[in-house]
């Protein structure tokens, strides 16, 4: 997918945050794209911002709604033809302590963050085959999957199954010509906060209301987070490089870095190894994309060191 000009991209959650953020970028890489949202407030002001004349398609979408994906993903090929990237974002969020959450607040994030990543991939990834042109799936996930907290449990779950799903689809699909990218960023400036606008009345019931509260309470730090343009670009290099990992905010590298070793650490190294078993399930024990992101990842970091990348 380095050959965007005249390409289609379908962005969900795409009307605010960083999801305008990623149609702002693809646009301006001479794309076509279709943004999807459950808002139609966001979707009006959106395509204003864009101001990208016939070449935005904005479609009124709930990503838990299977019926309206295909209808928003038919409405995408007749206007545009071929859908070549799909960029899972839309998301929700609730935080606060285990113990507190509901059913309601289960099924209410992983059937946006989760059942709605699925859904888009049931949905376009078959069209994306079928057309034999390429394609890229970015599924926004967030540096929570990487290094996650006390108190995110039902958010960082989430978005750990989403990545999960970058990283297995990822060899399965490269051969074929699809990329798969998990998209992890730190915090941006989103409306991620005002979601619970959007839930439904029959998942109303909710364990962190008061947690809400106190959050809310606790002062806006918008200003120190990333914006939705420089994220937008952020994901843009990411496509243009086939990166597996899209990261942001070097401030979480200590913690990436603490999670690999102490899971390395974990491992029984101090027992023999099985040499059959080794043999028989050697397909299991390594990912070959992320043997290879790692040798794309020092390319990469040595072209920026030479100044050659941005």
């Amino acid at each position: 997918m380095q050959n965007l000009p005249e390409k289609t991209a379908f962005v969900t959650g795409g009307a605010s945050g960083i999801g305008l953020g990623i149609a702002k970028a693809l646009l301006g890489a001479g794309m076509n794209v279709t943004i999807a949202d459950i808002r139609q407030d966001h979707l009006d002001s959106a395509v204003a911002e864009l101001d990208g004349g016939d070449r935005v398609l904005a479609v009124k979408l709930d990503v838990t709604n299977r019926a309206q994906f295909a209808e928003a993903a038919d409405a995408t090929e007749a206007k545009f033809g071929k859908i070549h990237i799909l960029v899972n974002n839309a998301g929700v969020a609730v935080v606060g302590p285990t113990e507190l959450a509901t059913f309601a607040d289960w099924d209410w994030v992983m059937g946006v963050n989760v059942g709605g990543t699925v859904n888009g991939i049931v949905t376009v990834l078959p069209r994306m085959l079928a057309h034999g042109e390429g394609g890229h799936i970015v599924c926004t996930a967030s540096m929570s999957a990487l290094v996650p907290v006390g108190g995110t449990t039902i958010y960082s779950s989430g978005k750990a199954a989403v990545t999960a799903m970058m990283e297995c689809m990822r060899p399965e699909l490269e051969s074929r010509g699809v990329i798969c990218s998990a998209f992890c960023p730190g915090a941006v400036q989103s409306n991620i906060a005002d979601a619970a606008k959007t839930r439904p009345a029959d998942l109303a019931d909710t364990g962190y209301a008061e947690a809400d509260k106190r959050r809310q309470a606790g002062g806006n730090l918008m200003h120190l987070y990333q914006t939705k343009e420089e994220v937008g670009e952020r994901v843009l290099e990411g496509i243009l490089n086939d990166e597996l990992y899209i990261l942001t905010h070097s401030e979480f590298l200590i913690g990436v870095k603490e999670r690999g070793q102490a899971m390395t650490a974990a491992v029984q190294t101090h027992l023999p190894e099985n040499p059959e078993y080794k043999q028989t399930f050697a397909m299991l024990f390594r990912n070959p994309a992320i043997t290879q992101e790692i040798a794309r990842q020092e390319k990469l970091q040595a072209a920026r060191t030479a100044g050659e990348v941005a």
